[in-house]
């Protein structure tokens, strides 16, 4: 059995029938159960093993990428959101489930020392909206927070060290519904919650059916990041320009105009360009394909196959700072994806079966995920971008130092990375701006 966090004897707590109470919003919140244990807001993590984590989850986020790019179309998701989710249900997992889930996800930091690092992520993230100070001309004002709560079955019984996990690493206490009474009274509550953590931007995360009289447990992370440009774009600059859906196939959409000190890099099948948002920390990274000299194909499907963890530093690492004549499609979409069978082919099956092993969050065997559900939403405008996702996992019984010119005109990739750690707070494909 892995190490937990709790001292005390391995005792079960059941939920009560508490009364409703206020969240400190116009959210009405259900009765919550927390672990008598403090968040820690000064994990002891070093540099080495923050480094081991996000690159870790850089791994996983290409993998995952990989996976579902294979639908045609746009495609948004925030990897950083769909890790924590998983990392929250890793720490109730036991055995093979535990293995398979470490090996998909690219946990290589024990616990809890694992659960300390997702901790001093979270903990930096949000400290880059305190870096920016507000200005009164600021038409989009920094915003990056993130969010996680569990939502547990009323008079179920829970392991204490896994409340005491969740409360220690990832502030969030456990909200007790009543899925057996009420599933689809408790998948509006949740719904709310999310709508609420990301301004109202993920809407019905949790599609009907989603929650039924058999869930025991939701495990919900929600991320919302909204700022400007560093260097905005001028709307006067901004102009319909073409764009090719396909060869052949070419339309014209109102495209960004401008040239700046950008950073700019090249290499193998790609150019990329990184516009920093207001503050310096955050910025999005935008990449156009490219074929290699005498290669014919799709470029886009070309760099998707090879698109690793390592593929996504070597991107990075190309930046260099440039002056940039850029023309950038203006776009707005949401994107759901329900990660089940994704993650199941990924290489954790246990999981979503009947061989689950979750014992750590009840005591016994019994639990299996039924759902991971993640929804994306992304607007890029000439002041700067909004971004949102979240995740629900389901539980239940049973440089370049010349001038360049990037003309995004084609189906191309993009990134929102925080700088000082490199994690990938979300990753997207615009296959049609329009």
């Amino acid at each position: 059995m892995k190490p937990r966090l709790s001292s005390r004897p391995l005792a079960l707590v059941a939920v009560p029938l508490l009364g409703l109470v206020a969240c400190g919003s116009d959210v009405d919140a259900p009765p919550e159960v927390r672990s008598d244990l403090a968040r820690d807001v000064t994990p002891d993590i070093g540099d080495a093993d923050l480094d081991a984590l996000v690159a870790g989850n850089t791994a996983f986020a290409a993998d995952l990428y990989r996976q579902v790019s294979v639908e045609p179309g746009n495609l948004f998701f925030s990897p950083h959101s769909i890790s924590t989710a998983l990392a929250m249900t890793y720490a109730g997992a036991e055995g093979t489930t535990e293995a398979q889930m470490a090996d998909t996800l690219h946990f290589t930091l024990a616990e809890p020392t694992l659960h300390a690092g997702f901790n001093q992520l979270d903990l930096e993230l949000a400290s880059r909206a305190e870096s920016v100070p507000e200005e009164g001309g600021q038409t989009r004002p920094f915003r990056l927070r993130t969010a996680s709560s569990i939502w547990g079955q009323l008079g179920y019984a829970f392991v204490p060290a896994f409340l005491d996990t969740l409360a220690v690493h990832y502030g969030a206490g456990l909200n007790v519904l009543d899925f057996e009474a009420d599933p689809e009274a408790a998948r509006e509550v949740i719904n709310t919650w999310v709508e609420h953590q990301t301004e109202d931007r993920i809407v019905d995360l949790l599609p009907e059916g989603t929650i039924t009289t058999l869930t025991r447990l939701v495990l919900t992370n929600a991320i919302y990041f909204s700022a400007s440009w560093d260097t905005p774009f001028e709307v006067e600059d901004t102009a319909d320009r073409p764009f090719a859906l396909a060869p052949g196939e070419v339309v014209d959409v109102p495209t960004l105009h401008q040239v700046a000190e950008l950073g700019y890099g090249e290499g193998a099948r790609f150019r990329a360009v990184e516009l920093p948002y207001d503050g310096g920390q955050v910025s999005m990274v935008v990449v156009v394909p490219e074929l290699l000299p005498d290669e014919a194909g799709d470029p886009l499907a070309l760099l998707e196959a090879e698109l690793t963890g390592a593929k996504l530093d070597e991107i990075r690492a190309s930046l260099g700072t440039a002056m940039v004549t850029l023309d950038l499609p203006k776009f707005e979409f949401d994107a759901p994806l329900s990660l089940k069978d994704t993650l199941a082919a990924m290489g954790m099956p246990d999981a979503f079966s009947d061989a689950a092993d979750f014992s750590g969050i009840n005591g016994e065997r019994g639990l299996r995920i039924t759902d991971v559900i993640h929804k994306g939403f992304v607007a890029i405008d000439e002041e700067g971008t909004e971004a949102a996702a979240a995740t629900a996992v389901v539980v239940g019984d049973t440089s370049v130092p010349e001038p360049a010119t990037v003309t995004v005109d084609r189906p191309f990739l993009f990134f929102i990375v925080d700088r000082p750690t490199g994690a990938v707070l979300f990753v997207g494909r615009v296959v049609d701006p329009r």
